[in-house]
């Protein structure tokens, strides 16, 4: 994991974390999963979003790794993981963080924290398998509205999405190093893409141009689970941004609606990775929804 050097300013904990040192390959269903672990108490799992890898998380690892056994995880077709092998799906995304549990045995129900897509594979975990989860958190979770898009037209554009993802793949560091590119590349996933350290865009960059995006993509667009949401019986914190261009506001308002007892936190000046975007905020938060 390389990245550009740190610009002047208050400096994050997790670059001064040798991250090789708590990385690890897991056999899941006969392929392997790049898998982040670290700290020891309760697990609390992190799951990405389309176009993410376990980086997203880079902000929170460090900062409960003190009270809680931190884990965070490529979903097969993205980062260093091996596409899965059976056709990429939301359910099948849920078993396999079931399966991963139960490798890195853990035994018991964990609290599971998902952006975009992987609150959408949260949402799942619960629904199919309640007793691994104990918590649920959902950060910009698609899930709701992600059906009722035209799949062809959207199918086709991310294609195109794709070329260009790919073709950047390897010129993350210039563009991460610029306030201007770095607006330019990220101005659909945040708010204000130039606030961000050079670091960390340049890690949230790494998640794109790869295998997993376009048939989870399909999946997503053609998988409904909003009416079954009233199912899900654990506490739920949804944390949405006020100015989310991936997935609208309104979506947050449902979740909260659908979800008994659940409780929203719409956080202003902010866009699709909240964790990212309002560390310190987000990691209040989530603190004081694990002290409850």
């Amino acid at each position: 994991m390389t990245s550009p050097r740190a610009a002047a300013g208050p400096r994050s904990a997790w670059l001064d974390v040798d991250w090789r040192e708590h990385q690890r390959w897991v056999r899941v269903d006969g392929r392997w999963a790049n898998v982040v672990e670290l700290g020891s108490g309760p697990p609390l799992l992190f799951v990405h979003g389309l176009s993410g890898c376990w980086q997203n998380w880079l902000e929170q690892l460090p900062a409960f790794a003190a009270s809680h056994r931190v884990i965070a995880v490529d979903l097969p077709g993205f980062g260093a993981s091996e596409l899965p092998a059976r056709e990429v799906s939301m359910a099948g995304y849920a078993g396999f963080l079931d399966q991963l549990l139960d490798a890195l045995d853990v035994a018991g129900p964990v609290t599971v924290v998902g952006n975009s897509m992987g609150g959408f594979v949260a949402i799942e975990l619960a629904l199919a398998l309640p007793r691994r989860v104990e918590r649920l958190v959902l950060v910009a979770a698609a899930g709701i509205s992600g059906d009722r898009v035209n799949r062809a037209p959207a199918l086709t554009a991310a294609r195109g999405l794709a070329i260009v993802t790919a073709w950047g793949a390897s010129r993350h560091e210039p563009f991460a190093r610029r306030p201007g590119l770095r607006r330019l590349v990220l101005r659909f996933v945040a708010r204000h893409p130039e606030r961000l350290p050079a670091p960390l865009a340049y890690e949230l960059m790494e998640g794109s141009g790869r295998a997993g995006f376009l048939p989870a993509l399909d999946s997503l667009l053609s998988y409904n689970v909003r009416d079954r949401l009233e199912q899900i019986a654990c506490p739920t914190l949804i944390v949405w941004g006020a100015d989310d261009k991936v997935v609208p506001l309104a979506d947050a308002h449902r979740f909260e609606r659908l979800i008994t007892g659940s409780r929203k936190v719409i956080l202003p000046h902010t866009g699709h990775v909240p964790m990212l975007e309002r560390p310190l905020i987000f990691n209040g938060l989530l603190a004081s929804f694990l002290g409850e």
